[in-house]
């Protein structure tokens, strides 16, 4: 496949995605287009992003998670080295449903 083939394909992902409104459709929409270790792998990775944005120490992460310190190290540089902020911008957006979920 093409550059600009991928490129289509992922646009069309991400606005997909976008049109999902509830943690149950999620669940349904990821079960139908994923397998479970893609699913197990993609969870352990946001798990670990975290864990990290908590400064959780690598050995607790690898005990909570299972996750590899080469997974642990991706995800961290991830974190800490890219200009996408897309952890960031979901844990703000976690935080914000948990304080109207509990207000």
């Amino acid at each position: 496949m093409n550059q600009k083939m991928d490129e289509e394909n992922l646009n069309y992902l991400y606005r997909a995605i976008t049109t999902l409104k509830t943690t149950e459709e999620c669940r349904r929409f990821f079960e139908d287009l994923c397998t479970v270790p893609e699913l197990n792998a993609m969870s352990r990775r946001l798990m670990v992003a975290k864990l990290l944005s908590e400064n959780t120490v690598y050995s607790e992460i690898v005990a909570k998670t299972s996750a590899s310190t080469a997974t642990i190290s991706r995800v961290n540089r991830s974190l800490n080295y890219t200009s996408c902020d897309g952890y960031s911008l979901v844990f703000d957006r976690l935080k914000e449903l948990d304080s109207e979920e509990n207000a």
